[in-house]
């Protein structure tokens, strides 16, 4: 049976591996070196060069492509490398349309980077598709869609999104690092480009920074290995070999944090000291139907405000939290915990964060694996 035949469960575990041809192992090992023997110049077997290509990276973009239902996998030294590599396809003069609510590393590369260059950045809620097509001319290029959207949790349609970018000849870019192949395959709704950062819940357990691409088209491939042999910005062996490990066990991960992330998405709802939960599993969840739709569950990230919230009450919440780490990232095993306002998203400007709802009372939680109970127990102790 071949890898592309298997289910999903299987392919992390076997998509595009197969037993390394020296001794059988059944790990890719960690090729942890530099260049390669030629026998004559430009004779060798494949690899000449670890920035152009290593054994260990190519194992796990065989593995990203696999999982994610694609044909060409790229991996980079960070998700914000490889969204990088995306934007370097553009020219000075063309556009982007972006989520407004996103990652705040992403708004900073995209309006503090390549603005200077020419590109233009347009930052909308995507709720609704339909008010895309207003911010659309002859020069727009690009796409940039998160969904489920970071901290915010809003959905955006990605099928509908893929219509109206094909309608009028324009790529489409999902970062799916919060939902993973796991919950939502962006490829198969119409993406050109999924990205990852396999920090997060690909690795799985907060030991390594890596970032990932996926495409169908061998033409966009193409361009996207080009820039990526040209800049450099790629992972090294041994951070492939723990990204390739941590997606052995997504499946069974992902399970648990969907499980856990349910039990304290429905606790933090029903608690008197809470105003608002994010979490797109709530029928009253702005889209909640599109979730159901285009996701095989809702994960494990969580926002939340307290009544009355203020920035001095959410600090004291996350200081207090014990079982949860106060802590940047996400996707890991732990349970972490963060304040958006003043950790991930402290590089957009606070009346552009305020916009799209990151305020100064907002807490993120990135649900981890523990046992569901301890985890509602420690909320329980720090809200009070």
């Amino acid at each position: 049976m071949g890898s592309k035949d298997l289910k999903f469960n299987s392919k992390t575990i076997h998509g595009g591996q197969k037993p390394d041809k020296a001794y059988g192992a059944v790990m890719p090992p960690i090729y942890q070196t530099s260049t390669y023997a030629q026998s004559t110049p430009g004779g060798h077997k494949g690899f000449e060069y670890s920035r152009s290509a290593n054994p260990t990276r190519t194992a796990l973009e065989n593995s990203l492509a696999s999982i994610e239902y694609g044909q060409f996998g790229l991996a980079f030294a960070s998700g914000l490398a490889a969204m990088d590599a995306v934007i370097k396809l553009l020219n000075p003069g063309d556009e982007v349309i972006s989520t407004n609510d996103l990652y705040g590393g992403s708004y900073r590369l995209f309006s503090q980077i390549f603005e200077k260059y020419g590109i233009t950045f347009h930052f909308i809620g995507m709720q609704d598709p339909n008010k895309i097509e207003a911010y659309i001319n002859d020069k727009t290029k690009l796409i940039w869609v998160e969904t489920p959207t970071n901290p915010m949790m809003n959905i955006i349609d990605i099928k509908a999104v893929s219509q109206l970018a094909k309608k009028h000849a324009i790529l489409l870019a999902v970062d799916n690092t919060f939902a993973t192949p796991y919950l939502q395959r962006p490829l198969d709704l119409g993406a050109d480009i999924v990205m990852h950062s396999a920090t997060k819940y690909l690795g799985g357990h907060s030991d390594v920074v890596v970032g990932g691409l996926v495409v169908k088209e061998e033409a966009l491939a193409q361009k996207l290995y080009f820039i990526q042999n040209a800049s450099g910005a790629v992972c090294g062996p041994m951070d492939s070999f723990l990204v390739l490990r941590g997606i052995k066990t997504l499946h069974v991960r992902m399970q648990r944090h969907c499980e856990n992330g349910e039990a304290i998405a429905n606790y933090l709802a029903n608690h008197p000291k809470i105003e608002k939960v994010y979490w797109p599993g709530f029928e009253d969840h702005p889209n909640h139907d599109i979730a159901k739709e285009q996701m095989n569950g809702f994960g494990g990230m969580i926002s939340f405000i307290t009544k009355g919230g203020s920035y001095k009450d959410a600090i004291k919440i996350v200081e207090k939290l014990q079982l949860f780490t106060l802590a940047e990232s996400l996707g890991g095993v732990e349970s972490l915990a963060g304040h958006p306002a003043s950790m991930t998203h402290a590089s957009i400007p606070k009346e552009e964060r305020e916009k799209s709802g990151v305020i100064d009372a907002l807490i993120r939680l990135s649900v981890g694996i523990e046992d569901k109970d301890d985890l509602i127990a420690d909320l329980e102790q720090a809200i009070g």
